[in-house]
């Protein structure tokens, strides 16, 4: 149970010595995006990854070169499907979140905060944390694909162009103290 052999013990650490060096090498050549924040996506991809060394490693029965083959058939499926989500919005879609506003003009979209499962508080630290002590001081909190809040003040705000790719049809009418989705679009233009 806690030793077989002095062989598997040395299998395991050749195969760590030859197998990481190939998923550096698989990883830097499928570039930045990678190793960038992860969507859903790029966390199965990196998931997988890991799973795949792991088999490398310890599964005496998988050659180093079929290990290999499996961790770059990952990264070019990785690679495949960023390049398809670029050009293609339905692929875009499928493999992406869209982001989602969880704060308008100092006030709390609960409705969109209840679907995303984001609590007040949250969106509160992610306000604090940007050094603003209003909610009226904030001109929108948005959930970004990758997990994380961005937050825009009203004196950052500008022109909104940042805005542009966030949907803002999130609004509801039963939100308390919420405005209608529709004097919400005819202000900012079509969602």
């Amino acid at each position: 149970m806690f030793f077989d052999s002095w062989n598997e013990i040395f299998r395991v650490l050749a195969m760590a010595g030859l197998a990481y060096p190939i998923l550096i090498a698989v990883v830097r050549a499928s570039g930045k995006r990678t190793l960038s924040k992860m969507n859903a996506f790029d966390l199965v991809v990196t998931v997988a990854l890991g799973s795949t060394l792991a088999t490398i490693l310890l599964n005496r029965q998988v050659a180093l070169w079929e290990g290999a083959l499996a961790l770059g058939s990952l990264v070019t499926l990785q690679f495949v499907t960023a390049w398809a989500s670029v050009r293609f919005r339905g692929v875009r879609r499928l493999v992406k979140a869209e982001p989602t506003l969880l704060l308008h003009e100092g006030r709390l979209l609960h409705e969109a905060m209840r679907r995303q499962r984001v609590t007040p508080d949250e969106v509160r630290q992610a306000i604090r944390a940007q050094g603003t002590g209003a909610l009226e001081l904030v001109h929108a909190v948005v959930l970004e694909t990758d997990g994380s809040l961005s937050v825009i003040s009203r004196s950052q705000y500008g022109s909104g162009s940042a805005l542009d790719g966030v949907p803002r049809r999130q609004t509801r009418h039963h939100d308390v103290g919420q405005q209608p989705a529709s004097e919400l679009g005819e202000r900012n233009g079509p969602a």
